[in-house]
């Protein structure tokens, strides 16, 4: 069961967890995947797009989803190959680390307010937040950052787990069923993840009087 969980490497004498150099390759793998995309295959990239612009589109409404597609955009796709890293040879699922997704929500937990402020101005956005029930929508933002993190770590890690035992029972076949099952999870993993982000960023741009 040692393997489910994060190893220590090191690397030019540097103690390295083994999910964080995955995590490295899995930004490469993005880089050169959409690189590749753009010279041979422009019209499936520009598809990747739409149909980021439009998932995200729909849970914005009558906000314009084109400022926040690259942050979520690129969000999502990162999660989609971090969560299945795991299936190739050598790499670790950096997402079954609790760093990864504790570093995400608190990334989202900024883009909020970012993006509040670039929408309504920082007077503005802050004028908004100056409310009698401040102190409870800052507890909720809080605990909703820690919700998206042990949710996906939850999912992720359970997946890991599961498979490592079934494999450990019934050796190498059998648990090919549960890599599969493990791939759809961890896709769907990555779009509620992206979706629940979304849907954040867009309480903190709508206007107060639509909420």
């Amino acid at each position: 069961m040692e393997e489910v969980f994060p190893q220590t490497l090191l690397i030019l004498g540097f103690p390295v967890r083994d999910t964080v150099v995955s995590t490295w390759i899995t930004i490469a793998i993005i880089i050169v995947g959409a690189w590749v995309l753009r010279r041979t295959a422009p019209t499936a990239l520009e598809m990747l797009v739409d149909f980021l612009r439009g998932t995200i589109a729909d849970v914005m409404g009558s906000v314009d989803p084109d400022p926040f597609v690259p942050f979520l955009g690129t969000l999502l796709i990162f999660l989609v190959v971090a969560n299945n890293a795991g299936v190739f040879p050598l790499l670790q699922t950096p997402t079954k680390d609790i760093n990864t997704p504790i570093a995400l929500a608190v990334v989202v937990f900024f883009a909020v307010y970012v993006f509040g402020f670039r929408q309504k101005g920082v007077l503005g956005y802050l004028r908004e937040l100056a409310s009698p029930l401040f102190i409870l929508d800052l507890i909720g933002q809080l605990s909703r950052t820690l919700s998206l993190s042990l949710r996906l770590f939850g999912n992720i890690i359970a997946g890991e787990i599961i498979v490592a035992v079934i494999y450990r029972l019934v050796k190498p076949i059998a648990p090919l069923a549960m890599v599969g099952l493990g791939l759809i999870t961890a896709v769907l993993q990555a779009y509620i993840f992206t979706i629940l982000a979304t849907s954040a960023i867009s309480s903190a741009v709508q206007p107060r009087s639509s909420k």
